[in-house]
């Protein structure tokens, strides 16, 4: 899935020390971070940065090197105000012109950039050494605003990084009458004369928390120190300001009424016309940014999308609309948090959304066609269950929904026959639904002829196994939750030919994801934040004939455990030379967000889970 990143329009310049598991053993620290912002009535900002970084360590130093600048040249004016290195006896050595590097996107021959113009000035501080600090300072001036009248921003600061002195001042005009919000920030406000007022934060952490935090899938900003200034009322006026100009590009023309002619056929119902038109765009339209001034938050003009075949979410859904209309089916853009956020901030932010889908109030369906590989009537995992701003008919609290449990299904079937010399020989086949069918859907397009025929061996090569076998696979192409794929295979020295030894019941192709890697992700016993999940059930079967002489000693032993998050049985039998071993995982995860205490009773599961993976068929 690609996201519109300048549809956040966040300017990332990262001055800040990077977070870290072992964050007290510093890296680097911030002496200073000063912002500021004066707004203007129409929307539009001149937006000052400046900010210091002391290298403690010398693994920080590659990264303080350098700073980059990063703007819209048709939105924005950039500016470097200063740059430096400061010695720790006072020294100061300035950054030489010849040390600045400007990269921008351009059309060709001096006309305008097509995708993106997007603007980085590189800054690269000269003689930087352990102990010395990188100052740099810039201003940003906004030639138009993103949405006409409206401004907000926000940041975050770490408690595991190092600030001595953070400073953030927005001055505004009086009637704008923002909502504002601090957290763990001191707060000054006041007036700043003729009509305009000012906020100002300050905050300082100089000694750093250790955080043990390694998984940021779920992330909520109201829980980490930072500010939030908004002109929006509330989030329906997110989704209107950003409408007012989408909603005219998806007027209904000749040429798209023809095009939706063309795609839907001799379809009738309207449901069978609006999966043909949304597999058509999700299909035929491939991706491309649109960093162009306000272009991060317009879509193009749907003849030059069809033209080039090519456009970003905005883009999509303009024309997926379009198409949708000339078929009389109903439809609108939605927009939501395509990255880690599952809840919406209190203050309405414009950055907190950052992909537009559409929704098909009709069906009650949400479909986002710049996946190429997700079906109709399915969503990526990274839209799902993600609270949703409709551009027409906005409902408060709405969201998308969590991928329903009992469509994510897989079994594995494995057969193996070991020859006396230890080498076996067997297949394993894959059969999905679910979001694993459309993962590996997706995976069997892409995949060259020549690494179908080689992907067996390079498997066995990689785990230092001589063999080899070949791929066969259903026909990928096809936008359906429901795949099958086989793989037979021959390898040397699967069990010992003479003495006493064991082995494990696993899957000897790592073709899909398995039950022992399901339950390793919820048994690391410091999870204490909410993480992305699904539910789903996993089912593996084995069928495993030894040798005739091999005399078995011992086999896993049968178990059947689980609670309220997570259950599982194993079956093991030994027939003659025969052994079979059937195991399932049912998880009934609701939706895509996991508590610690929900993922603390799986990992009670879990744990007896990988114990009796663990165990091994002993042979002598």
């Amino acid at each position: 899935m690609k996201l519109l990143p300048c549809l956040a329009f966040a300017l990332l310049f990262a001055p800040l020390a990077a977070r870290a598991a072992d964050a007290p053993d510093l890296q680097s620290r911030t002496p200073h971070y000063h912002a500021s912002y004066v707004v203007a009535a129409d929307g539009t900002a001149v937006e000052t940065h400046e900010w210091s970084q002391t290298i403690l360590k010398e693994s920080a130093l590659e990264g303080a090197k350098r700073a980059n600048v990063s703007h819209s040249s048709s939105a924005q004016k950039a500016e470097i105000l200063v740059a430096y290195t400061r010695k720790p006896d006072g020294r100061r050595v300035d950054v030489p012109k010849e040390n600045f590097q400007i990269e921008a996107n351009s059309g060709r021959g001096g006309n305008s950039p097509v995708f993106s113009d997007w603007t980085t000035v590189s800054v690269l501080f000269p003689d930087v050494a352990v102990g010395d600090t990188v100052v740099i300072g810039y201003r940003l001036t906004d030639l138009e605003p993103m949405f006409p009248g409206r401004f907000s921003a926000s940041n975050l600061f770490y408690r595991d990084a190092a600030y001595d002195d953070v400073r953030v001042r927005i001055e505004y005009p009086v009637a704008m009458d923002p909502q504002m919000q601090a957290r763990g920030m001191n707060e000054q406000r006041g007036s700043a004369g003729e009509g305009r007022a000012f906020v100002e934060w300050r905050w300082s952490n100089p000694l750093a928390t250790k955080t043990k935090r390694r998984d940021w899938s779920v992330f909520d900003p109201e829980k980490e120190v930072g500010y939030a200034f908004s002109s929006f009322r509330n989030h329906a006026e997110i989704a209107a300001a950003y409408g007012a100009r989408a909603q005219p590009k998806a007027a209904v023309t000749p040429r798209i009424a023809q095009l939706a002619g063309e795609i839907v056929k001799d379809k009738k119902e309207p449901r069978e016309q609006a999966r043909a038109l949304y597999e058509w765009v999700a299909t035929n339209i491939t991706y491309g940014g649109n960093c162009i001034g306000v272009g991060a938050v317009v879509p193009r003009d749907i003849p030059f999308v069809l033209d080039n075949k090519m456009g970003d979410c905005k883009d999509h859904a303009t024309l997926l609309q379009a198409l949708l209309a000339a078929r009389g089916i109903r439809s609108t853009q939605a927009l939501v948090n395509a990255s880690s956020l599952y809840r919406l901030p209190r203050i309405p932010l414009a950055f907190s959304v950052n992909h537009v889908i559409n929704y098909l109030p009709d069906f009650d369906l949400f479909v986002d066609s710049t996946s190429e590989s997700t079906p109709f009537g399915m969503l990526p995992f990274n839209v799902q269950d993600k609270p949703v701003l409709l551009v027409e008919g906005h409902r408060d609290g709405m969201r998308t929904p969590a991928q329903p449990r009992a469509r994510n299904q897989q079994t594995v079937r494995s057969r193996m026959k070991v020859a006396a010399d230890g080498s076996v020989s067997g297949s394993i086949e894959i059969i999905q639904s679910g979001s694993d069918a459309v993962g590996a859907r997706a995976w069997a397009r892409k995949m060259p002829r020549e690494a179908q025929d080689e992907m067996v061996k390079d498997m066995f090569r990689r785990m230092g196994v001589i063999g080899s076998g070949s791929l066969e696979k259903d026909d990928p192409t096809a936008l359906t939750d429901a795949y099958r794929y086989k793989a037979s295979f021959q390898a040397e020295k699967f069990m010992k030919p003479s003495g006493a030894g064991a082995f494990y019941v696993f899957p000897v192709l790592s073709l899909a994801n398995n039950i022992l890697g399901a339950v390793q992700s919820v048994s690391d016993p410091e999870i204490d934040t909410e993480i992305a999940c699904h539910g789903g059930q996993m089912v593996e079967d084995y069928s495993i004939e030894l040798p005739a002489r091999t005399k078995v000693l011992a086999i896993p032993g049968d178990l059947k455990v689980g609670n309220q998050t997570l259950s599982y049985s194993a079956s093991y039998k030994l027939k003659g030379r025969v052994l079979t071993a059937r195991r399932i995982l049912d998880d009934p995860t609701p939706g895509n967000v996991c508590a610690p205490a929900f993922i603390a009773e799986q990992r009670k599961v879990a744990e007896k889970v990988i114990e009796n993976l663990k165990e091994q068929v002993l042979y002598k």
